[in-house]
């Protein structure tokens, strides 16, 4: 998976010392093994830390997670609402928008002042978007918390901009588009994004379609209209992790976020019809590697079932590096640079992607079959079993080593909790990877890989789609 948190995420974690990936090892052991912990339900969680929660009256969460960091909190608001949400037609790009917005300041902390006032805690704030959520996040000191709460709930109820201060970030959200639609594998996900979705909002990506971006300046009011639908606390969950107390955390909240007042709007999302046949996208460019996509209909989030899990571990045993496959096509035969993929984890049914980087444009039909083929002997042929237990115990001990500090374990809570809601989607999704079984995979297989579900991407020299 591509995003914070599944087993099979892309986590780039560089370790100095020797002795700290050996002892970050042994801790991720014992959390799972659960030797030590007298009681059951410990064991099971992959991450070993009580997570608190409480909800407001005006329907805000707010968790809070102590850890070990001395002097060191991590604070996180997470708004329950992206791309997905924007559903009206030419009204597309506005959660990325606000992504910008919300540093333009109030009247109480204008945007120089706010800065100074961060710098004083010694945090740097950010953000970011994507389908189903947009995260804004500072770490800090632990000791300035309340400075955080109260300038964070200040900016989240009293966000006010004039016409001028809009049409300025709006011409910066186009700048951005403008920088990041020169990349070639960002001109071809949006295509495969359109392609493969005709009607859920998924079909358009985070930045949104350009001419909606090129009209966003004559766009105030709704932008006003987006604010108010879902910067609402019911929307909203605050993650406080590190040198920190429940209570305070708590009392916090209720003093700065209490009389933050609910909404009432609720998206309403697109129905997808499924899909009865491969779809095709292409883009054409001379000198540029090539790139094949195949893109299959995947499912939803959901951390009662078997299906994400599965094909998190099916990916990692037909995709990386140590893969009959990946051996093939990229150390033997040197046909393919590199070939990764995985499932996103969203809200609603998404894709399944695989990217391979092709050395010779004529070799793609090639690449495309033996990437097919691997798909359809997983429908057929069961892995041996010990390969299994050592894949899934390889990934849960790699994710287990990754949370060892407060911005990591608030990046991968506000990942599930943009998914469901509840930070504790994260124990219940891991406690899962222990019940794959090599059927499971055998299951998913079947379901997914499918080419009534498939959208093949392909960026080459060639004016048409080379692969059939």
């Amino acid at each position: 998976m591509f995003f914070y948190g599944p087993l099979g995420s892309v986590i780039n974690l560089t370790f100095n010392e020797k002795m700290k990936s050996t002892l970050l090892l042994a801790m991720a052991f014992l959390m799972l093994s659960g030797i030590g912990y007298a009681q059951k339900s410990a064991v099971q969680k992959i991450l070993p830390y009580p997570i608190f929660q409480k909800k407001l009256a005006n329907g805000l969460n707010v968790v809070t997670v102590p850890y070990n960091s001395p002097g060191l909190a991590a604070f996180y608001i997470v708004i329950r609402a992206g791309s997905r949400d924007e559903i009206e037609p030419g009204k597309t790009g506005f959660a990325h928008f606000f992504e910008h917005m919300m540093f333009r300041g109030t009247d109480k902390f204008p945007s120089d002042k706010y800065s100074a006032i961060l710098k004083s805690t010694g945090a740097s704030a950010n953000a970011n978007t994507s389908l189903d959520r947009t995260i804004y996040h500072m770490t800090g000191n632990a000791g300035k918390l309340e400075t955080m709460f109260e300038i964070e709930g200040d900016r989240f109820q009293n966000l006010k901009y004039s016409v001028q201060d809009f049409k300025t970030e709006a011409g910066a959200v186009k700048g951005e588009y403008t920088k990041n639609s020169a990349s070639p594998f960002v001109q071809l996900n949006e295509k495969i994004a359109e392609t493969a979705f005709k009607a859920h909002t998924y079909g358009h990506t985070t930045m949104g379609y350009f001419k909606d971006v090129v009209d966003m300046p004559n766009q105030y009011d709704y932008s006003l209209e987006f604010f108010k639908r879902f910067y609402r606390p019911e929307y909203a969950t605050i993650i406080v992790v590190g040198d920190v107390a429940s209570d305070k955390v708590n009392a916090l909240a209720e003093k700065y976020f209490g009389n933050w007042k609910k909404g009432d709007y609720v998206s309403k999302i697109p129905f997808e019809e499924a899909q009865t046949e491969t779809r095709y996208t292409h883009i054409q460019l001379k000198g540029f590697p090539p790139l094949l996509t195949l893109n299959y209909k995947g499912p939803s989030f959901n951390d009662q079932q078997i299906d994400m899990p599965a094909l998190d571990v099916l990916s990692s045993l037909l995709f990386s590096e140590k893969s009959d496959l990946y051996k093939k096509l990229v150390l033997d035969e040197q046909k393919v640079r590199f070939i990764q993929a995985g499932a996103t984890d969203s809200r609603d049914p998404n894709l399944f992607n695989i990217y391979a980087s092709v050395v010779n444009a004529a070799d793609m039909q090639y690449v495309k079959d033996e990437i097919v083929k691997a798909l359809e002997d997983a429908k057929i042929n069961k892995v041996p079993a010990q390969l299994l237990a050592d894949t899934k115990s390889n990934l849960k001990y790699s994710f287990a080593m990754s949370i060892d500090n407060p911005t990591s374990i608030a990046e991968s809570l506000s990942h599930y909790v943009y998914l469901t809601g509840d930070p504790e989607s994260l124990n219940r999704l891991y406690a899962l990877y222990d019940k794959v079984s090599t059927q499971d995979l055998v299951n998913v297989a079947q379901k997914y890989f499918v080419p009534t579900g498939l959208t093949i991407g392909t960026i080459s020299p060639a004016d048409s789609v080379d692969v059939k």
